[in-house]
């Protein structure tokens, strides 16, 4: 039993963490964005607040709607960033049964 324990912390320890990276939309170009995230699959996008510099604004956006969860789907969405007030990405969003959007 000692030596299971032993093995699972030891196992435990080499994995690497699985943390989703944060990045500052505002210093990074419109490409850059998008590149990032179509790499990494998912990352935290942040920026500041328009209307309240001191406000900080942040979402998790996903390559595609294989980085959502059960009962999601991965729609468009804008984010500021350097060069352009309206990078296109996507973020997840709980899929609504009752707006006839997914029926077929």
């Amino acid at each position: 039993m000692k030596r299971a324990i032993l093995t699972l912390c030891i196992v435990m320890v080499t994995f690497p963490a699985l943390a989703i990276n944060r990045y500052d939309v505002k210093s990074m170009s419109c490409a850059a964005v998008q590149q990032t995230v179509n790499r990494e699959g998912a990352a935290i996008l942040r920026w500041q607040s328009t209307r309240n510099p001191s406000l900080p604004l942040y979402n998790r956006y996903v390559k595609n709607g294989f980085y959502c969860n059960a009962g999601e789907y991965a729609k468009s969405a804008y984010v500021p960033t350097r060069d352009n007030s309206n990078c296109r990405v996507r973020e997840c969003e709980d899929i609504d049964f009752d707006d006839g959007i997914l029926v077929r």
